[in-house]
């Protein structure tokens, strides 16, 4: 599934103004972000063993959410149309079922399995980061995580407040760390009702990146 950047343009614009009929056409300035937006999910790509190497699929639904991420953030960071960056994030959570901000500035490589009821706030975020479905990471009192390189977010899972978690930790299904601190290469799991942390023995990461 190629497209011209041209052409991958004209397509999200199509999806915007299906969405939002405002009659503002936002073509020109996804067009102008197209490349470095992709140059950025290319990295992704890349590093992810299920995906095929410098190919995007933009019916893959995990790829085309990173990459409308990663369209409204670089967009933002340019300093280019809000709007437009608000629309774009509308539109992945229409698609995707994901609450990703364009303000959030997620790492350069992160792994996102499935997409739907993913929430992450303004936190610290690091390299080969994975999410599953209902994955949450989220502020108390206006205070966010902090997640170290090779975070592995189960399904139904919550980072929240001052937690800091440690590279290479894994949080297992269903469970939520709340202010607390993980250390590195921990397997959190939950039991009668605490945090039991082991060491981590399979290496997660290696099953997912390209490492």
């Amino acid at each position: 599934m190629h497209m011209l950047d041209s052409e991958l343009a004209a397509y999200v614009n199509r999806q915007l103004e299906a969405v939002y009929p405002d009659g503002d056409h936002c073509v020109a300035e996804v067009a102008s972000h197209i490349a470095p937006a992709k140059l950025r999910l290319m990295r992704c790509i890349n590093e992810v063993k299920l995906w095929e190497p410098n190919k995007f699929n933009y019916l893959h639904s995990s790829q085309y959410c990173i990459f409308l991420y990663y369209l409204s953030n670089q967009i933002w960071r340019s300093g280019g149309s809000r709007q437009v960056c608000e629309k774009l994030f509308g539109l992945n959570k229409m698609l995707n079922g994901i609450d990703l901000f364009f303000e959030v500035e997620m790492p350069e490589v992160f792994f996102i399995g499935h997409s739907v009821g993913i929430v992450l706030a303004k936190a610290s975020y690091s390299n080969y980061l994975v999410l599953y479905q209902n994955s949450t990471v989220g502020k108390n009192h206006g205070i966010a995580p902090v997640l170290e390189s090779g975070v592995v977010m189960y399904p139904n899972t919550a980072i929240i407040g001052r937690s800091h978690i440690g590279k290479n930790a894994v949080i297992s299904q269903g469970v939520g760390v709340v202010n607390q601190n993980i250390p590195a290469d921990s397997l959190v799991f939950s039991g009668s009702g605490q945090l039991l942390l082991k060491k981590a023995k399979h290496n997660v990461l290696a099953d997912i990146f390209r490492m």
